[in-house]
Parts: C-alpha cells; sequence; structure tokens
C-alpha cells in the first residue's frame, strides 16, 4: 500500500443533492490527507474528463473517491467516464450503480432474488390529475431515480388528498415515479464494506426526510438497533444477499423497514439500496464502522485501496 498515490475527490457536481455532495467530499478529503496521502478535490462539472486531466498539474490522479451524490454521480455516468479513462474509482461499479439508482430495477432484482420488498408499480405522474389515487392507501410515491428522499410522499389514510402533478416537483421526477406500499413501524439500515453487512441502525424517524437526515435538529440514530436477534440476523443476511445479487463494492448501504406486527423476519422489507452513502464521520455507515472499531479515516483509506476498474 502506498500513501504516495494521488487521491482525487469528486464532490459537488449539477444534481439536486449537490450540497450533501460537496460536504461528504470535503470530509473525505480531511480524511485521506490526515492519513497521508495527495489529496485534490473538485467541484464537478459537465467537463469532468479536462477536470480530471488537470488535476495534479497535469499529471491526473492514480485513484478517484467518488464523493458524488445523485444523477450523473451515482447511476453509471460517471463510473463508465473512469472506467473510459483506465482510472480505479470507490463505490460500485457502471452496472450496479445503474441499477441501485433506478428503484423500481432495484425491486425486480431484489424480488427475483426472493428478498422482500413492498408491492408496488411505476406511474406517470402526468397522470397525477384528479381526486384518485394511484393505489390504495397507504401508499408511498416516489422519484424513480432520485436520492436524499427528494420528493417522497407519503399517503396513509384514504381520505388524505391524493398527490397532484401541479404540487410535485417535476425535476426530480425526471425519470419517472413509483408508488408502493407503505409498511408501518421501524426505519432500519445496514451498511456494507465491500461484502460484509457491518450492523443494523434504526433511525427513530417515521419519515427519514432531508431534514431529518442532514438538518440540525437531524433524526437520531441507534447502532446496534435494540431487535430480537433474528430479526437483526435476518437484515444482516438479507443485506450482504442484496449487496451480492445486485454487484455492490466498496461502501454501500441497504435501507429497511420493519413492521413488528407482522410475523417475525416476515415484517422486514428493503426499500433500497444506496452505492454512494454519505460520507462524514457521523453519517450512518460511518457510525456503523466506528462501532465495528473502524475510524472514519480508517474506512476511506480502505475505501481508496478498494478502488477499481471494470470490477
Amino acid at each position: 500500500m502506498s500513501l504516495e498515490k494521488k487521491v482525487l475527490v469528486l464532490m459537488g457536481g449539477f444534481s439536486s443533492e449537490k450540497g450533501v455532495s460537496l460536504v461528504s467530499g470535503r470530509t473525505a478529503a480531511g480524511a485521506l490527507t490526515k492519513v497521508g496521502y495527495r489529496v485534490e478535490a473538485i467541484d464537478v462539472t459537465r467537463e469532468v474528463d479536462r477536470q480530471i486531466r488537470a488535476s495534479f498539474g497535469g499529471e491526473g490522479p492514480d485513484v478517484v473517491f467518488n464523493a458524488l451524490h445523485g444523477p450523473f454521480g451515482e447511476d453509471g455516468t460517471v463510473q463508465g467516464l473512469l472506467e473510459m479513462m483506465g482510472l480505479p474509482y470507490t463505490h460500485s461499479g457502471v452496472l450496479s450503480s445503474a441499477l441501485c439508482m433506478e428503484k423500481a430495477r432495484t425491486k425486480d432484482v431484489l424480488a427475483a432474488a426472493g428478498l422482500r420488498v413492498p408491492g408496488g408499480h411505476v406511474i406517470d405522474i402526468a397522470h397525477l390529475t384528479g381526486s384518485a389515487h394511484p393505489m390504495p392507501a397507504p401508499y408511498v410515491l416516489k422519484p424513480i431515480s432520485e436520492g436524499s428522499t427528494f420528493g417522497v410522499v407519503i399517503i396513509k389514510h384514504p381520505t388524505d388528498p391524493a398527490p397532484r402533478r401541479e404540487l410535485l416537483d417535476e425535476s426530480v421526477y425526471h425519470g419517472g415515479a413509483i408508488v408502493e406500499e407503505y409498511i408501518a413501524g421501524r426505519e432500519l439500515t445496514v451498511a456494507l464494506k465491500g461484502t460484509e453487512a457491518l450492523a443494523v441502525t434504526e433511525i427513530q424517524s417515521d419519515f427519514y426526510d432531508y431534514d431529518a437526515k442532514y438538518s440540525s435538529n437531524a433524526a437520531p440514530h441507534v447502532v446496534p438497533a435494540e431487535l430480537p436477534d433474528e430479526i437483526t440476523r435476518e437484515a444482516l443476511a438479507m443485506a450482504e444477499r442484496a449487496g451480492k445479487v445486485l454487484g455492490c463494492r466498496g461502501l454501500s448501504r441497504v435501507d429497511f423497514r420493519y413492521d413488528p406486527e407482522r410475523d417475525g423476519v416476515n415484517g422486514l422489507f428493503i426499500l433500497e439500496v444506496n452505492t454512494q452513502p454519505g460520507m462524514t464521520p457521523t453519517s450512518l455507515s460511518a457510525e456503523q464502522a466506528a462501532y465495528r472499531g473502524i475510524s472514519f479515516e480508517e474506512l476511506c483509506q480502505w475505501m481508496v485501496e478498494d478502488a477499481s476498474c471494470r470490477r
């Protein structure tokens, strides 16, 4: 392992999650500098290929630390560019990133592998013009290809007003929408370090939206979650299985809902898989790594050494 590696951190960009990405990128860059790598960080533009080549005085990087979030940064786009440039990069590859970014495709793959996911279907928000609900309540309406809970609407009762196109932020529904069964109960998440599940965290929020994730009133996390042993074991096993069937590598995260009113492990459902989790010492994945005795700096260093192409 050589700490003389030139590590380029990609952050910012032009998605709705730019602000989150800037925080992740700056924090990761600081940790990697502390470890001893040569580090540069760039706020990505649509000329990112030129930015990459111009880094380190025109030498270019040895490794790319991808701290981008949202479309273009975690949907296989920048991953494909880095493959073409022959640059090892952190997190998942092209196919896995694309699959996990499009929630409907993620659910199709997980369901085909026998993993529990909420029932639902894809819709065109252009049809949300009247008072009719797109499926029986309770249900969730969310963009197919966004993160950080942008655009998510929860309808809990049949008497709630139906979502209408003109009241939605159409900019986050560019890839369409999915409506799915609302799973009552507890919000859980499991981080994967490579193929290994680290722990189960409970997020103490009924709706883990953008404010609950990133504001000063962010929802508290409990790690390890206080759960029946069989539920903990099942969540860890389901997360590892999901990461395997979707081809995830590097650091990823599997999000769940657990309804304790259902029979045992049948109350545990995978909501989605995040191939680019937030990267700060208080982020969910970093908290789980710390619980397992891995410091934030050690986690970032492992990610750099794990970086690759064509895998």
